[in-house]
């Protein structure tokens, strides 16, 4: 019988922390940038937004793929 690898258990975890607050700063900003187009600042926030997006969905696939592998492998 297999058991769960913790060592890759942990880093999943990890990725999948660090995943969380990308998740909620990325759509806060994009939406403060649609509000302020006006700005001279538009174009770098929108793009600091949508990398933040971005590197949360990232985070978010390989922390759920590290998981798994720790579960199944």
């Amino acid at each position: 019988m297999k058991h769960t690898n913790k060592t890759v258990l942990m880093k999943g975890i990890k990725l999948l922390a660090a995943a969380l607050p990308l998740s909620f700063i990325g759509p806060v900003v994009l939406f403060s940038s649609f509000k302020n187009q006006e700005h001279s600042w538009f174009i770098p926030v929108l793009i600091f937004a949508l990398l933040a997006m971005a590197g949360a969905i990232y985070l978010m696939f390989k922390g759920i793929n590290t998981v798994i592998k720790a579960l199944f492998d």
